[in-house]
């Protein structure tokens, strides 16, 4: 399948480092700061002001009926310097990608132009239009267990 990319000047064109890699990387147009999470926890009192940045990738993407773009943290800015980043690009939407980053690190993060921010993964979608209130499911092995209903 081919997908139809186009570029604002100075964007780079969504790769992959292998071809069976699940997501395209996103790099950054400009370069940028994630600021860092701030605050304290103190028992169950929290004042914190989580980092986060929003960056405009310059980069439009016509996702085809029956998919959806999929923004997901690169594992390296999250494993190795706590940043995520999570999104969903629907396929009517063709306007720049914007990619927000958030920092749980107490140190800001800086990103160079051309370096990788994040990345997209295009998937197939059901075709699901309509809601149906109900006042009962069907029983499931499962049931509503939610958290730790597995056990560890």
């Amino acid at each position: 399948m081919e997908i139809k990319v186009m570029l604002e000047g100075g964007a780079f064109m969504p790769t992959k480092a292998h071809d069976l890699d699940t997501g395209f990387d996103i790099y950054a147009m400009y370069d940028f700061t994630v600021p860092p999470t701030t605050g304290w926890i103190h028992g169950d009192i929290a004042d914190i002001d989580v980092g986060a940045a929003t960056h405009d990738t310059g980069v439009h993407i016509q996702i085809p009926k029956g998919y959806t773009g999929f923004l997901k943290s690169k594992s390296g800015l999250n494993v190795k310097h706590g940043l995520t980043s999570e999104g969903v690009i629907d396929c009517g939407y063709t306007g720049s990608i914007r990619v927000k980053l958030y920092n749980h690190t107490s140190k800001a993060y800086k990103f160079q132009r051309g370096d990788k921010i994040s990345q997209i993964a295009i998937m197939p979608i059901a075709d699901v239009n309509k809601l149906v209130a109900v006042t009962e499911f069907e029983a499931t092995e499962r049931g509503n267990g939610g958290f730790g209903s597995t056990g560890r």
